[in-house]
C-alpha cells in the first residue's frame, strides 16, 4: 500500500536542512571576508612609510623631540644637517662642525670612536655609564632637580642663567664640570678639551625637548653647546644603523631537511581542518563569581609603593623588562611562554640586525641605581618603538628598507 505525503509535510521536513546549509554558507562567507580584510590591512601596513621620530630627534615634533632646538639653531645662521647613517655623518664633518648625537647605544666602542675621530667638537646629548667610561670623562653622581648656574669659566655659558637638570655627573681628573649643585660634587655638563678636541656630555633628554626648551635657560644652553660653529651634523642612532655583529646559533630549522617544515605545516593544517569538521561544539561559558574582587589598579599601586619604599631599582627594572618582553612577544607574534632569548632574536630579525644584539638588554644584568634605571627604561621604550615602527617597513629583496 502506497502512502502519499502531502506537499506541506515534505516542505516542513526539508526546511531545517535548508536553514542549516544557509547558516554554513554564511559562516564560511564571514571567514573568507575576515581573511581578505586581514590581508588587505597587512598590505596597507606593510606599504606605509614609518616615522622615526624618537626622543632627541631633530625632526621630531612631539614633546620628546628636538625640532625646536634645531630650528632655533637655523634661525641663528647655523646649518643643521640630520643624518641617520653613521657613515654619512662622519663624511659630513669638516673643520667648522659640531657633531651632535644622543647616547649611541646601538654602536660598538670601535664604532663610536671611529665616528667621533674626525670631529674636533662633539656633543653627546645623553650618556650612560658605559659611554662615560669609554670617553674617560667621569661617572654618574647623585643630585638633580634644583636650579643650578654655570659656576665655571666657559665663556659661552656666561649668559645661560639657571637650568634644572635631571641628571648629574662626577667629572674625572682633567675634565671640567659646569652647572654644579650647591655642594659642588655633581655637574650637569662635562667638558674635555684634551688633544685639541672638545668633547661635551650633558643629559639633555628633558632640557632640550620640545616640551621643556622654553623653560629656564634650556634654550640658551642648547645654543651655547651647539651654536659655536657654522655647521651642526646631528646623528640620530638607531637599531637600523648598528655595527654590532653577532653569530647566529644553530637552530632546529638549519639542522633539519628542507621538506620537514612544509610537511609539519601540512599535518597541522590537516589536523585543524579535521577538528573543525568533526569537532564538538561547546555551549556558552558559565560565569562564576569569585569570593573577593580586587581591582587591578589597587594591586598595581600597592606594588609600586612597596618598590618605591624599598628603593629596589633592580626589582623595578625587572618589572619593566618583564612588561617589555610581554609586549614585544605579543607584537612579534610569539607565545606568552617565549623565553627572553627567543624574544630578543625575533626582535633582532624584525629590526634586521644581527641576532644576539638584544640579549643583554632583554636578559642581561639589571641596573642597581635610579640613574641607570631611568636610562634602562628609555632603552626599553626605544626598542619597543623601533619594533612598532618596523612593522610598517616594506620588505626590499636583497637589503634593508
Amino acid at each position: 500500500m502506497t502512502t502519499l505525503v502531502p506537499d506541506y509535510v515534505a516542505s516542513t521536513v526539508e526546511a531545517p536542512d535548508r536553514k542549516t546549509r544557509i547558516r554554513s554558507l554564511v559562516g564560511w562567507a564571514v571567514v573568507v571576508a575576515l581573511v581578505v580584510g586581514g590581508a588587505f590591512l597587512a598590505i596597507r601596513v606593510a606599504t606605509t612609510a614609518p616615522s622615526w621620530h624618537d626622543a632627541l630627534d631633530p625632526e621630531g615634533v612631539g614633546d620628546t623631540g628636538s625640532m625646536a632646538l634645531a630650528e632655533i639653531l637655523r634661525r641663528q645662521g647655523v646649518e643643521v644637517e640630520v643624518h641617520r647613517s653613521r657613515i654619512d655623518a662622519a663624511a659630513a664633518v669638516d673643520d667648522d662642525t659640531t657633531l651632535v648625537m644622543a647616547n649611541p647605544v646601538t654602536l660598538t666602542d670601535d664604532g663610536v670612536e671611529e665616528l667621533i675621530s674626525s670631529a674636533e667638537r662633539v656633543v653627546f646629548l645623553s650618556a650612560g655609564t658605559h659611554l662615560l667610561s669609554l670617553l674617560d670623562m667621569g661617572d654618574s653622581a647623585a643630585g638633580a632637580g634644583s636650579a643650578v648656574s654655570a659656576r665655571c669659566d666657559v665663556p659661552e655659558f656666561a649668559q645661560v642663567g639657571t637650568i634644572r637638570p635631571d641628571r648629574m655627573f662626577a667629572p674625572a681628573d682633567g675634565v671640567q664640570g659646569c652647572f654644579r649643585d650647591s655642594e659642588g660634587d655633581g655637574a650637569t655638563v662635562l667638558i674635555d678639551d684634551s688633544d685639541g678636541v672638545r668633547r661635551t656630555v650633558v643629559d639633555g633628554a628633558r632640557l632640550f625637548s620640545n616640551a621643556r626648551l622654553a623653560e629656564d635657560g634650556n634654550a640658551a644652553l642648547g645654543l651655547a653647546l651647539l651654536g659655536q660653529t657654522s655647521k651642526v651634523v646631528w646623528y640620530v642612532p638607531s637599531y637600523e644603523d648598528t655595527d654590532i655583529e653577532a653569530e647566529s646559533p644553530e637552530t632546529l630549522g638549519t639542522l633539519t631537511p628542507d621538506w620537514l617544515t612544509p610537511a609539519i605545516l601540512l599535518l597541522l593544517l590537516t589536523g585543524l581542518a579535521a577538528g573543525l569538521w568533526r569537532g564538538r561544539r561547546f555551549g556558552p561559558l558559565v560565569a562564576e563569581s569569585l569570593p573577593v574582587t580586587v581591582r587591578a589598579s589597587e594591586t598595581m599601586h600597592g606594588r609600586a609603593r612597596l618598590t618605591a619604599r624599598a628603593g629596589d631599582a633592580a626589582h623595578a627594572a625587572e618589572a619593566l623588562r618583564d612588561g617589555s618582553r610581554r609586549r614585544l612577544a605579543k607584537r612579534l607574534g610569539l607565545a606568552v611562554t617565549a623565553t627572553a632569548d627567543e624574544i630578543a632574536d625575533a626582535a633582532a630579525d624584525r629590526l634586521r640586525i644581527p641576532r644576539g644584539s638584544l640579549q643583554n638588554l632583554l636578559a642581561g644584568d639589571l641596573p642597581r641605581d635610579d640613574t641607570s634605571l631611568i636610562l634602562y627604561a628609555r632603552q626599553l621604550a626605544e626598542l619597543e618603538a623601533s619594533v612598532d615602527n618596523s612593522r610598517a617597513l616594506p620588505d626590499t629583496p636583497g637589503g634593508h628598507s
